[in-house]
């Protein structure tokens, strides 16, 4: 799909608004399909490990909400020996913790599900081997356009002195891409971002 201009100036806001609704019209067959597809692309970069020892190699994703590319499939097809984690709000950052189909949940103040853990006891993002974000919109360049909390920009925020470990990738649908996206001060940039049939390299990957 040809991406689409974003709009001129600086409203992000509308650029959000126009995004979010966006996806929200996908057919329920292209989002099943979509997050299939998007679960190989993830599998296949170049930077994902899947030798870690049992209990080590943990990886991050997220509660898909508000029309958000699922990765219920990514999930599934993980190596046994990687351990899929969810976010939890601690303060005005995340941390991480390992969640399977089934575990006890709990709504946060934005009523996102995150594990009914103790965020103190959560793990810190350092911790993780991978952290796949979603996203609102992105562009080629991989510059990433969230919901405006900058929840995982102040959460990796050490990745802007240095590109370390976690790698994080951005995941959206082939949609959500738009022309151009200007890079503000705070942001973290995204090793890659990922959608069901593309994969934009960024080059900061370690």
């Amino acid at each position: 799909m040809a991406s689409s201009p974003a709009p001129t100036g600086d409203d992000r806001a509308a650029l959000r608004r126009e995004l979010r609704q966006r996806r929200r019209e996908l057919p329920a067959a292209q989002r099943i399909a979509a997050a299939d597809g998007l679960a190989a692309q993830l599998l296949a970069l170049p930077f994902f490990r899947q030798d870690a020892p049992p209990g080590q190699g943990y990886v991050a994703g997220y509660w898909a909400m508000d029309g958000e590319i699922a990765l219920h499939s990514f999930q599934l097809k993980l190596p046994k020996n990687l351990v899929y984690c969810l976010p939890i709000l601690h303060g005005e950052e995340l941390r991480f913790a390992p969640w399977r189909p089934g575990d006890e949940l709990v709504s946060n103040r934005f009523g996102i599900p995150e594990p009914a853990v103790e965020p103190s006891s959560a793990l810190e993002p350092e911790a993780m081997s991978l952290v796949v974000m979603p996203l609102v919109g992105f562009d080629a360049n991989g510059r990433r356009l969230g919901m405006g909390g900058g929840w995982y920009d102040r959460t990796f925020a050490f990745r802007r002195i240095a590109p370390a470990p976690p790698h994080l990738v951005g995941a959206g649908f082939d949609a959500q891409r738009v022309e151009s996206l200007r890079a503000e001060d705070w942001d973290v940039h995204a090793d890659a971002i990922c959608t069901e049939s593309a994969t934009y390299l960024t080059g900061v990957a370690p």
